[in-house]
C-alpha cells in the first residue's frame, strides 16, 4: 500500500517554498500549463528530462502547496491549487507570470533541451 501524498493545508503554505518552487523554469512552465489547461494526468507532460527529474519537479510543486495530486487507479491527476494560492498570497501567480503566456525562449516542453548551460546540455557535453 502506498503512503498518502503530502499536501500542506492552505495556512501552512509558505511563501519561501512557493517562490523556490517557481524559481525553476520547468516548474513554472508546469504551473502555467495547469493554469491554462486545468487538471491533467501527469503522464501527459512532456519535457526532455529524465522521468525521475520530472517526478522531483512535481514533488516540489506539490509539497510547496502550488499543486495537488490525486491518485486515480494507476494514474495521477495534477492540478494547480489556484484558489488556495490566491487566498494565501493575492496576486502572486500574476506577479511571477504563471498566468501569462510563456515568453519566447523560456524552457518549456519543446525548448528545455536547448537552454544554454542547462544540466542536460552539460551532461551531453561531458559525453
Amino acid at each position: 500500500m502506498r503512503a498518502e501524498l503530502f499536501h500542506p493545508d492552505r495556512g501552512e503554505i509558505s511563501l519561501n517554498k512557493v517562490l523556490h518552487a517557481l524559481s525553476d523554469p520547468i516548474r513554472r512552465d508546469i504551473a502555467r500549463t495547469l493554469y491554462e489547461g486545468g487538471p491533467m494526468v501527469c503522464g501527459r507532460l512532456s519535457y526532455p528530462i529524465a522521468k525521475s527529474t520530472l517526478s522531483h519537479h512535481l514533488k516540489v510543486l506539490r509539497e510547496s502547496g502550488l499543486m495537488a495530486t490525486e491518485v486515480r487507479g494507476t494514474s495521477r491527476v495534477i492540478s494547480l491549487r489556484r484558489t488556495d494560492i490566491d487566498l494565501r498570497f493575492p496576486g502572486l501567480l500574476d506577479a511571477v507570470q504563471v498566468t501569462a503566456p510563456a515568453p519566447e525562449g523560456v524552457p518549456g516542453a519543446s525548448q528545455a533541451a536547448d537552454v544554454p548551460g542547462s544540466r542536460r546540455e552539460m551532461v551531453s557535453a561531458r559525453g
